[in-house]
């Protein structure tokens, strides 16, 4: 079911360098402001600041280098701020939304990529780890997903999205005094899935993404839903963490929106009834410990058969 793919040592600014190839170098870049959710233990109201737009000066004054470089300069800025708010608001709620997190022309990009690979039909029919009910899947999720691995032809945009929160989790496992994020090696994730709620109703009932130690420690989730009004359209992703009784995070699926919360039993969660088309990306992080103990278990319980990926993690220092 699962498709995996080593976790590349991608630097931030090759990443940016090489998505549109350089387009941005000959006219104003838009900045984004990311836009913190924080969620009261208490209530989980939303305590994040409002968001702002900003841009450069047209480059009609700037040399192609020198707006490239402010480019740069910019986004070490948001990556600094990105990092801070995923490594507090994990260690406080196990929960991190960001809105705002690529911008508009990104997003767009991404949204186009995902809609074409979808009319494309390479979508199939989402699995499940575990079904000891033997309940008919549809039952369970409703969702029709692919795996991406981002290097695809036409799938640049999505490689770009990968490089950029593949970026802030390495960069925020270096950052001194990152809570409990420093207590994980993470050196591996899975390619990107890619998924579709056609409406409908269709949802995913209640559910772990990692109830058995199989080594994801962070899921990341980016969703590309425009317009989208909870109260008409449904699809939710309803958070219930454990230890804090009755209450629940409600997380909309808003256009370039990005969702961090811990993979295992501390974040059970559900996508409730969407009535119409609702997209995401999502990406599991693998803490390498618990990843090589879920290797060997399997194993050992399935006669030394090869399984949970063959790929050997890249050292990413």
């Amino acid at each position: 079911m699962e498709s995996f793919s080593n976790l590349p040592d991608t630097d931030l600014l090759f990443a940016i360098d090489n998505f549109f190839s350089g387009a941005y170098l000959d006219q104003s870049m838009p900045i984004r402001e990311p836009k913190r959710k924080a969620y009261d233990p208490d209530s989980f109201i939303n305590l994040g600041p409002s968001s702002t737009q900003q841009s450069l000066n047209p480059t009609k004054n700037l040399t192609g280098f020198e707006h490239y470089l402010e480019m740069r300069r910019n986004t070490a800025e948001w990556m600094l701020k990105v990092c801070q708010y995923v490594i507090q608001d994990l260690d406080r709620f196990g929960i991190c939304v960001i809105d705002n997190f690529l911008g508009k022309d990104y997003a767009d990009a991404i949204l186009a990529t995902t809609e074409d690979l979808y009319d494309s039909g390479v979508f199939r029919e989402g699995e499940v780890v575990s079904n000891r009910w033997r309940q008919s899947t549809r039952t369970i999720r409703g969702d029709q997903i692919t795996w991406v691995e981002g290097s695809e032809r036409g799938a640049e945009a999505i490689g770009y999205l990968m490089a950029m929160v593949d970026s802030v989790i390495m960069h925020a496992k270096r950052i001194k005094n990152n809570g409990s994020l420093g207590n994980h090696i993470i050196q591996g994730r899975t390619k990107a899935m890619v998924a579709c709620y056609p409406g409908s109703g269709s949802h995913y009932v209640k559910h772990i993404d990692n109830p058995n130690k199989d080594g994801r420690c962070i899921t990341s989730i980016y969703y590309l839903n425009k317009n989208w009004d909870s109260k008409e359209d449904g699809g939710l992703l309803r958070i219930f963490p454990n230890g804090w009784a009755n209450q629940v995070a409600d997380i909309e699926p808003i256009f370039d929106r990005m969702l961090f919360f811990w993979s295992d039993r501390r974040n059970p969660h559900e996508v409730q009834p969407a009535h119409r088309t609702r997209y995401a990306i999502t990406l599991w992080y693998f803490d390498a410990k618990e990843r090589e103990e879920a290797r060997l278990r399997y194993q050992r319980e399935n006669s030394g058969k090869p399984a949970l990926g063959s790929q050997q993690p890249i050292n990413l220092g």
